[in-house]
């Protein structure tokens, strides 16, 4: 049992070896044949022309064997005729006192001599004579004289009901070999009773010829397919390079060679090809130029606007400053005045401070100043700045981030604006339902992600989410006075740190926002500790527990200004609205 289960194992092996091998060569054919034009065409070609030259084949050889065949019998029925007139000459000649046996013999060798001297023989070749009667003294009631055994039984039949008829048979050639042969038999007018007369014609010289017509059709159409081959190769190369040369040219015009061109040689459809590529390459090789003129343009002009405002935004500012800190000794109307002024000032110092950045960002002078520091501190600062602005929004604030440090070479400023601008985007579309900020770390990455349930995105719109001033719905509102550029530097600056910002959204299940970082300056992230994407089970918003039977306060919590902590919350603090399930099983602690 033992030897068999080994042998069993061995032979399993081996097989499964040779199935992997088998799939990879099919799989690198099926490569090949998928990204060559030429293989398809000389492939196409050959099966097409090897149909082509067989059906030829077979309908020629056909034709010459019938026609063989039909030449064949037209002289055997002349050389049967004459052979009958042979034998009643013979049999009339011949004395009476003769046996019938002797009569038959004497016949048959007469019709032998003629086969031997070659006289009447016409097309039909040679022949090989049979004679039987009908005599009831004889033993089997025949006498016959030649091969018997060769004439089959219903060509028999026919002649003895007076017909002459003819059948395609084998006949043996050599003791271990037979012989097609072609069989007539005519019945025989004489004094001896029922006699019949049969001529074997072997077809031996017409098998020789058909063979040697075959392998000439054979060898005919080998080389016409060779020759379809290589003509179709030459043909689909002609076709083939200029494709392939144009591939070229196009992926390095795609790589910024905005020179390249390809050859125009005579004037058929392939030089109009390449003229019609060249003028196309010619027309977005100026478009493109014109378009990276008019950026660079408006990257200096949006650089050098700035840096002009920021002089007499510092003089306003200060005026304003005054006028603010008098607001008490002014009247009631001058007092809002004052009030709504220096909103839109903050609002105008943040919209200069981000064309400011996003220019520099344009530009590629942007700097990382990366420090090893605990990364939930950046976190804590960022909550802390749009505390205000959820208390207004009566938006409740879940934090779920780690009691343990996360050390990370990161530029402080840099991930707590990225932070800032996400919990800010999420209060603005939440629709006044919960924000969700969680934040976990691996061995080489940290990532935040920042949940609302409240407009989602389309189809198709986590990508437009970072485009510079965008807006879903251009009529909405923004609490926060965003400047339309907060998620484009946010963007920017995860870059910077060789991390990625991603986003997801559904209608009615709310957006998530993914900020994923590497733990060490200079490598990439490759995985993440958080999905992107909720799990099906989280897509339902969590409900706030009530306040007397909420968790004691958090470190977030204690961070935060005392009189606005009401709308920061931990996992703790959430409700599962699912049966039969903690908020622990809910996904709200750490995984």
């Amino acid at each position: 049992m033992i030897g068999r289960a080994r042998t069993r194992r061995k032979i399993n092996g081996r097989t499964t070896r040779w199935v992997r091998r088998f799939r990879a060569v099919g799989s690198a054919l099926g490569h090949w044949w998928r990204r060559s034009l030429q293989l398809r065409v000389v492939v196409s070609t050959m099966a097409l022309s090897l149909v082509v030259i067989l059906a030829l084949g077979f309908a020629l050889t056909n034709q010459l064997t019938a026609r063989m065949l039909e030449a064949k019998l037209g002289a055997a029925v002349q050389q049967l005729d004459s052979a009958r007139l042979t034998v009643q000459r013979e049999l009339a000649g011949a004395g009476d006192t003769t046996s019938r046996q002797g009569r038959i013999n004497s016949a048959r060798s007469a019709l032998n001599w003629q086969v031997d001297n070659d006289q009447n023989t016409g097309g039909a070749g040679l022949w090989t004579p049979v004679l039987i009667a009908t005599d009831s003294e004889a033993t089997q009631g025949l006498i016959t004289s030649g091969a018997v055994e060769q004439i089959p039984d219903s060509l028999r039949d026919y002649v003895r009901q007076g017909q002459v008829s003819y059948v395609y048979s084998t006949v043996p050639a050599s003791e271990n070999s037979v012989v097609s042969a072609l069989i007539m038999g005519t019945p025989t007018a004489s004094d001896i009773p029922g006699l019949e007369l049969y001529l074997i014609f072997p077809l031996e010289s017409e098998a020789r010829s058909l063979s040697l017509m075959r392998g000439t059709v054979l060898t005919g159409s080998a080389v016409l397919l060779v020759l379809l081959t290589a003509i179709s190769l030459l043909v689909a190369r002609q076709v083939v390079i200029p494709v392939r040369s144009a591939a070229r040219i196009a992926a390095r015009f795609a790589e910024g060679r905005l020179k390249e061109r390809m050859p125009v040689r005579g004037e058929d459809d392939m030089a109009r090809l390449a003229m019609s590529f060249n003028e196309m390459a010619e027309s977005l090789s100026r478009q493109i130029t014109q378009l990276e003129e008019f950026g660079n343009l408006q990257k200096r002009f949006t650089s050098d606007v700035s840096h002009e405002l920021r002089t007499p935004l510092t003089t306003v500012r200060m005026a304003a400053d005054v006028i603010y800190d008098s607001r008490d000794e002014l009247d009631p109307m001058l007092e809002r005045s004052a009030e709504l002024m220096m909103r839109e000032l903050d609002r105008f110092e943040s919209l200069l401070a981000d064309l400011l950045e996003i220019s520099r960002h344009d530009a590629g002078v942007a700097e990382l100043s990366a420090e090893q520091i605990d990364v939930r501190s950046c976190v804590h600062a960022a909550l802390s700045t749009v505390q205000r602005l959820a208390t207004d929004a009566s938006v409740p604030l879940i934090v779920d981030i780690p009691d343990e440090p996360i050390i990370a070479e990161v530029d402080p400023r840099r991930v707590e604006r990225v932070v800032r601008n996400l919990l800010a985007n999420a209060i603005d579309h939440s629709e006044g339902n919960p924000v969700l900020l969680r934040m976990r770390a691996d061995n080489d990455t940290l990532a935040v992600i920042v949940r609302d349930w409240g407009v989602g995105l389309k189809a198709g719109e986590e990508k437009l989410v970072f485009n510079r001033f965008w807006r879903s719905d251009p009529s909405r509102v923004r609490r926060s006075g965003g400047t339309g550029l907060g998620l484009a530097i946010s963007v920017e600056d995860a870059r910077l740190h060789n991390g990625r910002l991603d986003a997801w959204g559904e209608r009615g299940y709310g957006s998530v926002f993914r900020l994923a970082l590497p733990l060490s300056r200079g490598r990439r992230v490759t995985t993440s500790p958080l999905p992107l994407k909720p799990d099906p089970e989280d897509m339902d918003m969590p409900v706030i527990a009530p306040a007397a039977e909420r968790s004691t306060k958090s470190e977030v919590e204690i961070m935060l200004d005392p009189m606005e902590s009401a709308a920061v919350f931990t996992p703790d603090d959430v409700a599962d609205t699912r049966s039969g399930r903690d908020s622990e099983d809910a996904g709200w602690h750490a995984k």
